[in-house]
């Protein structure tokens, strides 16, 4: 068995794996789940891994991340990690804080299997258990990946000169940026320089990082709200015409006033702006904008606010869907004096090396009620059309309910 001892506040030494720390997770998978053992405590779901890719796996991967997966039973809260999410996320109460030190991962919720080259990856269980899965699996499948394939690497020299050189510009453009790139980084090694270096050298420019355990090593602040499975959970149970308002007022009733930028395109954007009323468009500091064209979206959210009578400069949009720097220069361009902007960059952060990302996703795919009920079909629709997800039988009917033509 090997060993290694890893600075972590406290010193510990522990198997070397890939997941290294329970909240190596973003933000909003923690926020979520507090919102739904308060809300959902008997709801079960399911959730099903897509290669959007089509990415073809080695053989015998399956086993190597299910090794992972396994050994992820041995990850507990740290009294550090403790400390820590007490202090920068006042929003968490110290019940659910107990509940994580008590929380472990359970393998028999997730199932993988391999043929040929293809990886299916599923997990079921009650929501509030399973919702932490989805992100360190994804971030285990792209770096076992990578540690399995015949990619290399640029130099570390390149990588940070890569990195250094979009620093420097997000600081000359003025604005603020958090790293969103967990699920797609190249390794956790790459992944905590990246963020080391944008503590170092991002100035005012950097804001913090999706990944709580990164926020706490590296003395920043983590960052998020909520993610698609929160509307789409909504819809399987109260119906997509609602879905929104439901989510949307759930969310305000666990966090009031809290964690306040809203995810847009879960149904797209323009349905979401039906039920983003005065009410919530107040409350809210922001949206977030994921999917379609990013100016486009700006200038819907930008008279959205003036027809509500609200000034967009009081107002943030996050952009956060495949952000470069010539895709930040754009939308800066386009936006500085309409809205205030704050931009969450993902796998343009943390796998940026040389190598082609995998483009892969885990999505909620079924809900039921209680244990003993019908499942419900989960879909979401993009505001890009060929990235709408889930059964096609039911995203057909979304669309119809919802009067999308498309």
């Amino acid at each position: 068995m090997q060993c290694v001892k890893i600075t972590h506040c406290l010193t510990f030494t522990f198997v070397i794996m890939v997941i290294n720390s329970i909240i190596d997770n973003d933000l909003y998978k923690f926020t979520m789940q507090y919102a739904a053992m308060n809300l959902f405590p008997f709801n079960v779901v399911k959730y099903q891994f897509t290669n959007r890719g089509e990415q073809k796996f080695p053989e015998g991967f399956d086993k190597l991340v299910m090794a992972e997966v396994n050994k992820m039973t041995n990850l507990q809260l740290q009294p550090d990690e403790y400390a820590f999410l007490k202090e920068k996320c006042y929003y968490l109460p110290q019940a659910y804080l107990d509940f994580l030190s008590g929380y472990r991962f359970n393998p028999e919720e997730v199932k993988i299997l391999q043929t040929g080259g293809d990886l299916k990856i599923e997990i079921e269980g009650f929501w509030y258990r399973t919702i932490l899965w989805e992100v360190p699996l994804m971030a285990i499948v792209s770096q076992l990946y990578f540690e399995n394939s015949n990619q290399s690497p640029w130099n570390q020299n390149k990588i940070d000169d890569v990195l250094n050189k979009k620093i420097e510009l997000y600081k000359h453009l003025g604005i603020k940026v958090a790293d969103f790139g967990t699920r797609r980084r190249f390794s956790f090694e790459n992944h905590n320089r990246v963020v080391g270096l944008l503590k170092l050298n991002g100035g005012d420019t950097f804001v913090g990082t999706s990944n709580v355990y990164l926020a706490m090593k590296h003395d920043s602040t983590p960052i998020g709200t909520h993610a698609h499975e929160w509307f789409m959970f909504h819809a399987a149970l109260f119906g997509y015409k609602i879905a929104n308002s439901v989510a949307l007022e759930n969310w305000v009733k666990i966090y009031r006033g809290n964690l306040g930028i809203a995810l847009t395109d879960t149904f797209t954007s323009d349905v979401f702006f039906r039920s983003f009323d005065t009410l919530y468009a107040k409350l809210f500091d922001g949206v977030r904008h994921d999917s379609g064209d990013p100016l486009v979206f700006a200038e819907k959210t930008i008279e959205h606010y003036k027809k509500l009578r609200i000034n967009p400069l009081t107002k943030t949009i996050v952009f956060s869907d495949a952000l470069d720097p010539v895709a930040v220069e754009r939308i800066v361009e386009y936006c500085r004096g309409k809205i205030l902007m704050s931009f969450g960059i993902g796998t343009n952060f943390t796998n940026d090396v040389g190598v082609k990302p995998l483009n892969m996703v885990i999505k909620l795919s079924k809900v039921k009620a209680e244990k003993s009920g019908d499942w419900f079909n989960c879909v979401k629709l993009s505001d890009n059309v060929g990235k709408h997800t889930g059964n096609p039988e039911e995203i057909s009917s979304a669309l119809f309910q919802l009067g999308i033509d498309r």
